[in-house]
């Protein structure tokens, strides 16, 4: 059973750090591209950023700067780092682990809130 959790979401003030990190089971997680989406109320999902199986990275012009997507493949878990957060990026964050060859699957998300 493929299982992806994430954590780390929260309330924080606008210009404030958060750490999200989604933990994965069930796969073989070295195989598969992992990406971090987000959907805030009334917009439609985004794909923000993508980190590949061998390391390589993509991201949003929205958060490029000031996020930052990494693995570790020892602990099976993905790691987005967000800083000089902005109103604007409270939405509902997702992890997402894609392989062609395997499948793609989507955790069930974490609420980012930020707010003064």
């Amino acid at each position: 059973q493929v299982q992806l959790v994430e954590s780390g979401g929260g309330l924080v003030q606008p210009g404030g750090s958060l750490r999200l990190s989604c933990a994965a089971s069930g796969i073989i997680f070295r195989f598969y591209a992992m990406g971090w989406y987000r959907q805030a109320p009334g917009k439609q999902r985004e794909l923000i950023a993508r980190i590949s199986s061998g390391g390589s990275t993509h991201y949003a012009d929205s958060v490029t700067g000031r996020f930052t997507i990494s693995r570790d493949n020892a602990k099976n878990t993905v790691y987005l780092q967000m800083n000089s957060l902005k109103p604007e990026d409270t939405a509902v964050y997702y992890c997402n682990a894609n392989s062609m060859m395997y499948g793609d699957y989507v955790g069930q998300g974490t609420q980012v809130t930020v707010s003064s």
